[in-house]
């Protein structure tokens, strides 16, 4: 997709912010972001219409009047601007590093691209201050970065009054690997390499978000069979995680016999991704152009795999939504209003839960998206329950939407070839529904051609803030099931 485009002024900037975000607006914030420290760019999708503006904005003297206290999706978009260009926002309610840590040196921004100015210093020191709750009773409990198991390093800060959380800091960047950077360095035609790894659970989504927006900038259009696959693909993808995301939330409540099972069934669903792709993990099948050829028998048995998965999945979803202890650990706990998750830009099926009737898939091109798109499953109870009857709901209706692409699916071609090289001053966006909710890939090319400057927003990323907010008023035990129930990808966030 290719974004409108228009260069606007600082003043001119924020009367276009306060327009078009405004209450009963059909706009929302995509990303806000810079191209190589002189300017900011801010990119606003209309979901209604289906389509995308890039706002690029000059900046004087390093600094710009800060959106977050008006609109609160900015908050960690300002910080991150700030730690990748050191260009500044004041008035910040909490102007903090967000991603680079106590050991880079303090005026250190790695992609920033001009000189600083003259005698600018950072506003604010490397050490990180945690907000500090007072109070007689109140106590801090730290946990991580480092954790039992598996799972990646993120410091989560409790602030507690006896078992009651009352307040909770979230910081991460502990896997920073300047996947950005790294993406303007290689050759752009094998950028999907890095690309699809930005976070190994979505490799399809990344590659497809890649591989849409590299196709808006060389203006070219895959074949109908290829768009096909790469929705196949994709909702394999999101059953494959639906299914084990659900077993996690039965692993933290205590029903280690039907997450056993869901390990399992997931292993059927990975399967189907080795049957399209030939990795169970989808790694290397999408490419710009394209996909990867396909062997039409294998198709057949996917179908095949789905209707045995459907029929191994209900009588285990059912005993989980039955069970009584189940329900009591996940009903009314880890809350957020609808009020809020909008206020904030939360997606995915944390919004979802919430009432917000959002889904990519019904919005904004990509694959056989939105001719295929199922209807989105929206609850309003915003709390663990509700997230967990979005997932399920998403494994029903992606298990439908992956038989009835098959069912619909062209002969023909699987991938065309790209020009030998991209536009000049070109710019692209990839927008896609990953199993997390709306994934961004936004690239633009320099005067030669070449990708002068790659920004990925995960959804993790918008939804962080939401593990905080559900969490407060909770007791501590709830955590790890307030934050099962979202899911969020410490990779993904920290490129």
């Amino acid at each position: 997709m290719q974004p409108d485009y228009v260069e606007l002024s600082q003043p001119d900037l924020t009367k276009q912010i306060r327009e078009r975000l405004s209450k009963g607006s059909s706009e929302r914030l995509g990303l806000l972001t810079s191209i190589n420290g002189g300017q900011l760019a801010v990119l606003l999708l209309n979901p209604t219409a289906g389509t995308c503006s890039l706002i690029e904005s000059p900046i004087e003297n390093n600094t710009y009047k800060s959106f977050t206290s008006t609109y609160a999706q900015f908050h960690w978009f300002e910080r991150s601007t700030f730690d990748m260009f050191g260009i500044v926002a004041e008035g910040h309610p909490r102007f903090k590093h967000l991603v680079l840590h106590e050991q880079y040196a303090k005026d250190f921004y790695p992609l920033r691209q001009i000189p600083l100015p003259e005698g600018f210093h950072s506003p604010i020191e490397r050490q990180y201050q945690f907000l500090e709750v007072k109070g007689e009773g109140v106590y801090e409990l730290p946990v991580g970065p480092i954790h039992a198991g598996v799972i990646e390093p993120g410091h989560f800060r409790f602030s507690c009054f006896g078992e009651t959380i009352v307040n909770l800091e979230i910081r991460l960047g502990f896997l920073h690997r300047g996947v950005e950077k790294r993406l303007t360095e290689v050759p752009w035609q094998k950028a999907h390499f890095v690309a699809e790894a930005v976070a190994t659970d979505t490799a399809c989504a990344n590659a497809l978000a890649h591989a849409e927006a590299i196709e808006s900038i060389a203006q070219v259009e895959v074949p109908e069979r290829a768009k096909f696959l790469r929705s196949i693909a994709l909702e394999i993808e999101r059953l494959a995680v639906h299914i084990i995301d659900v077993g996690g939330m039965c692993t933290d409540i205590g029903l280690l016999g039907i997450s056993a099972t869901m390990g399992r069934l997931r292993g059927n669903a990975l399967r189907m991704g080795d049957l399209i792709s030939g990795s169970r993990f989808l790694r290397g099948f999408i490419i710009p152009g394209g996909v990867r050829k396909v062997d039409e028998r294998r198709l057949g048995e996917i179908k095949a795999g789905c209707q045995q998965l459907r029929k191994d999945l209900k009588p285990v979803i059912r005993m989980f939504l039955e069970n009584q202890m189940a329900i009591e650990r996940m009903q009314n706990v880890g809350s957020i209003s609808y009020s809020l998750a909008n206020e904030f830009g939360l997606v995915g099926v944390g919004a979802r839960a919430a009432g917000i009737n959002y889904d990519v898939r019904q919005h904004f091109p990509h694959g056989k998206y939105p001719e295929y798109a199922p209807l989105p499953v929206v609850e309003k109870g915003g709390d663990i329950l509700a997230r967990e009857k979005v997932r399920i709901g998403e494994i029903w209706s992606t298990l439908d939407t992956i038989e009835r692409l098959i069912d619909n699916i062209p002969h023909g071609e699987e991938r065309i070839d790209l020009p030998r090289e991209l536009p000049k001053m070109a710019w692209g966006v990839g927008i896609v529904e990953a199993y997390r909710g709306e994934l961004i890939h936004m690239i633009s090319t320099d005067m030669n051609g070449n990708i002068r400057r790659y920004a990925i927003k995960d959804p993790s990323f918008d939804n962080w803030t939401a593990i905080s907010i559900g969490i407060r008023n909770q007791l501590i035990a709830d955590f790890p099931l307030v934050n099962k129930s979202f899911a969020l990808s410490y990779g993904g966030n920290d490129l």
